[in-house]
């Protein structure tokens, strides 16, 4: 029997902060042979696995197609990839519009049923923007030095830098009258003092929809008199501060779709059609960090060792279990080149998977396969999650969890294999802390 190939060994190159994140990341080069279709590619990063509908529709352009040459099909990729992450941040910003119509309504009369209808508006537009997170991680519009990720998307969240929680019923801005809220204050507000001192975004919108989770087996359960005056106190400082967190994600979005509209003068998509290889090492940095640095890492391995409500990732709501598949199913997207719309339609072209085979048919195979079971053991993860993380290392939830995280960290394998069958040698992955 011939001895598989060594792996490449692997040079630690620096440290690159990230602007907007509560991520860090350790950049890495690999000293790599030159990969036969024949080759037992075995790339062990070893920091990875030590750690381990009124809205106006945004028409995507069809991307060119892919060229027959391997050596030149970088382009095609990149450019099906920016009218991909366009298409999927257009329907966003849709979605994210037709909740802030849904909370409008809310406010305008709080009632059981605007409440529930603002709550699954949010619910909707959270599963599109799930999938959007695998355009991360490469300082791209969404998290370069002034991207909006930090307003959007931060968490944990400390609940009672916002309003009032069990036991202190006056915290929180709305309960400090003296605190002017309007949007630049909010924005200003995200983080100051502390990464859990959330004041705008997903998570800002999702608390004061659902309340402080105090259930065991559901999710929070704020009552509409929280909106209501003389039902309780500072409601109408609850009504403001909800109208513009929401008013505040549809502006970062906006500004999301802007930065990949085609046809726009030197905006980022115009840039990065351009870059060849070094868009593509980019798409695979988003992948490989979402993969196992931030979903696997962050968002289950961490609250699978603490067994804490406070570290899954949308806890008011109970939908951290959902949030888990829309971004394992992101990064299938980017993968395979399709976006499903919410009419149905499928916007497809050049992918990744392509590139790849084009060079390793196998590895391309079996990294689809890895993508594919990935996005399986999310969809079995179960709600609550706050549930699934509790009891011994063999309880059925737990379990679930961790085959999760193991095969989210095979496919990051796999996608640093595939990055290397490219000739792209140097990756920036975000490490779990």
């Amino acid at each position: 029997m011939v001895a598989p190939a060594a792996a490449p060994a692997l040079r630690l190159i620096g440290w690159v902060p990230q602007a907007n994140t509560n991520d860090s990341q350790l950049q890495y080069a690999t000293d790599l042979p030159a990969p036969t279709p024949t080759m037992n590619k075995t790339f062990v990063l070893a920091a990875l696995v030590a750690a381990c509908a009124a809205a106006p529709r945004v028409q995507a352009q069809p991307a060119a197609p892919a060229s027959s040459s391997p050596a030149t099909a970088y382009g095609p990729v990149a450019a099906h990839y920016a009218a991909l992450v366009h298409a999927s941040y257009a329907d966003t910003l849709a979605a994210a519009q037709a909740m802030q119509q849904a909370v409008t309504a809310f406010l305008k009369s709080p009632g059981a049923e605007t409440q529930a209808a603002a709550r699954k508006a949010w619910l909707a537009a959270r599963e599109l923007y799930g999938q959007t997170e695998a355009y991360r991680f490469y300082g791209g519009p969404i998290d370069d030095d002034d991207g909006p990720e930090g307003r959007i998307n931060a968490w944990p969240m400390d609940e009672s830098y916002v309003d009032g929680v069990d036991g202190r019923p006056g915290s929180g801005l709305i309960n400090n009258r003296k605190q002017p809220l309007t949007s630049k204050a909010l924005a200003a507000l995200n983080e100051r003092g502390g990464e859990e001192n959330i004041a705008t975004g997903w998570h800002a919108i999702e608390f004061m929809l659902w309340g402080q989770d105090l259930s065991e087996t559901g999710p929070g359960n704020r009552g509409f008199e929280d909106f209501v005056d003389g039902k309780a106190p500072n409601a109408d400082r609850r009504r403001q501060y909800l109208a513009l967190t929401t008013g505040l994600l549809v502006d970062d979005l906006s500004s999301l779709v802007r930065a990949w509209a085609p046809g726009a003068k030197g905006n980022y998509r115009a840039r990065f059609e351009q870059g060849g290889r070094e868009s593509v090492r980019r798409m695979l940095v988003g992948l490989g960090s979402l993969s196992r640095g931030e979903l696997a890492g962050e968002r289950l391995e961490v609250a699978l060792a603490s067994q804490d409500q406070e570290d899954e990732h949308s806890c008011f709501s109970d939908n951290t279990h959902r949030d888990a598949v829309a971004n394992a199913r992101g990064i299938q997207n980017v993968w395979l080149g399709e976006w499903r719309r919410p009419d149905g339609s499928v916007l497809r072209g050049p992918s990744l998977r392509e590139l790849v085979a084009a060079r390793d048919a196998p590895l391309a195979e079996r990294t689809t396969r890895q993508v594919a079971a990935s996005v399986a053991a999310a969809e079995g993860i179960r709600a609550p999650f706050d549930q699934e993380i509790r009891g011994d290392r063999n309880a059925p939830g737990r379990q679930r969890v961790q085959a999760t995280i193991d095969s989210l960290s095979q496919q990051a394998r796999d996608l640093v294999a595939s990055a290397a069958a490219m000739g792209i040698t140097q990756l920036t992955l975000v490490q779990p802390k």
